[in-house]
């Protein structure tokens, strides 16, 4: 299970791919998988092996010029070529290797050949980004796509589609408490994710200052945790932070409108990020993209809390338009659905989210694709138990 060299697994705080992986490899784990994952030393993620080639992760280091990160992905997947290398020689090869990690894992993982295990590569993006990659790639019977939505998967290139065999909607932990009744709420609705221009940070601050509804922002900018790390880092000459368009646009378009009405309290994790969660009186998403996965609104509606989100990407197929929050087609309706929060029941957010975004259904989709990446390929299908191995 690659996670790639980005953040720990589970992540501390933000970081949607990696809470997916921490979560699939749990229930894989719990089903009789034996799962080797290839993340950063840092992690706290239980597995039955740890592939590192970075200590901490490198999230923060994007920001920097293309030539002095170009190479981090590429040393974090020879890490992961290493122990392909390494298992097959010990005569305990691979079953199939799943990776998460964008462009460059598939891309490394076909060179090999032969030499690889079949591989199945979870697209977690905006399919415009690096759509020229997937338009030329071949995975030539051996590296196979799955999405994370249907609609993120049809706006892929024509030879992706192709070589794409379904999506599994994304699946959170599932709270054991029961939702907190509208009563016992605060005041206040929850924006959990970057701060950016694509997740319509700028939105949120506006239609609740129309709606009189206070806001609370949790999420990094610009890679930046909170506030005091953001502040350092614009201190530093050398940081790449300084020129990052996250951080400017933050700057110009969201830092200003913050006060009594909207605060920022940087990213959350833990007891904090679920208490958050189950006791705000809503979750946002006014997204300006085509939102391809939605983990956060998974984990909304898990914490029984209802979810008001622009009707884009997949957020259409996660929420019940009226039962499990509201979906708005511009900024005046966005603003509009506010005012209807009360409207939607906790319990039935928790009970739709039980029944649709649970790890076991995430898992039961893998495991499926699992088992038609080994029947393409031609190798053994090995389930449960003896354990199948999956790097």
């Amino acid at each position: 299970m690659d996670a790639g060299p980005w953040l720990a697994v589970p992540p501390r705080g933000y970081g949607g791919l990696e809470n997916v992986v921490a979560t699939l490899t749990t229930e894989l784990r719990r089903r009789g998988h034996t799962v080797v994952l290839a993340t950063v030393a840092e992690s706290r993620q239980p597995a039955d092996g740890l592939v590192s080639a970075f200590a901490t992760g490198q999230f923060t280091r994007l920001a920097a010029p293309y030539p002095d990160v170009t190479g981090l992905a590429h040393a974090h997947e020879q890490a992961v070529v290493t122990e392909i290398h390494r298992h097959a020689a010990a005569g305990a090869p691979f079953d199939l290797v799943h990776t998460h990690l964008e462009v460059v894992g598939p891309a490394v993982l076909a060179a090999m050949g032969d030499a690889a295990p079949p591989v199945l590569h979870t697209l977690h993006w905006d399919l415009r980004r690096n759509a020229e990659f997937y338009a030329a790639f071949d995975g030539r019977g051996r590296v196979f796509f799955a999405g994370v939505s249907d609609t993120q998967v049809a706006r892929g290139p024509a030879a992706l589609r192709r070589q794409t065999l379904g999506a599994v909607p994304l699946s959170v932990p599932l709270p054991e408490q029961d939702p907190v009744p509208r009563a016992d709420r605060t005041d206040a609705v929850l924006v959990l994710s970057r701060l950016c221009e694509a997740k319509g940070t700028d939105l949120a601050v506006r239609a609740c200052r129309e709606a009189g509804v206070p806001l609370v922002l949790a999420g990094p900018v610009g890679g930046q945790p909170d506030r005091a790390a953001l502040e350092a880092a614009l201190a530093d000459p050398g940081s790449p932070a300084r020129t990052h368009p996250d951080v400017r646009w933050f700057r110009e378009h969201v830092e200003p409108e913050l006060g009594e009405h909207a605060r920022w309290i940087g990213s959350v994790s833990g007891a904090e990020k679920d208490d958050l969660l189950r006791r705000s009186r809503a979750v946002l998403f006014p997204v300006r993209w085509d939102e391809p996965g939605g983990t956060a609104v998974c984990e909304a509606l898990a914490a029984g809390t209802p979810v008001v989100a622009m009707a884009r990407g997949c957020l259409p197929a996660l929420v019940d338009d009226g039962v499990t929050g509201f979906l708005a087609g511009d900024a005046a309706q966005f603003t509009a659905a506010l005012h209807r929060i009360h409207e939607v029941d906790p319990r039935v957010c928790a009970a739709t989210a039980r029944r649709r975004f649970s790890p076991a259904v995430m898992a039961d989709g893998y495991e499926r694709l699992y088992a038609e990446v080994l029947r393409r390929t031609g190798r053994p299908h090995r389930s449960a138990a003896p354990a199948a191995r999956s790097g």
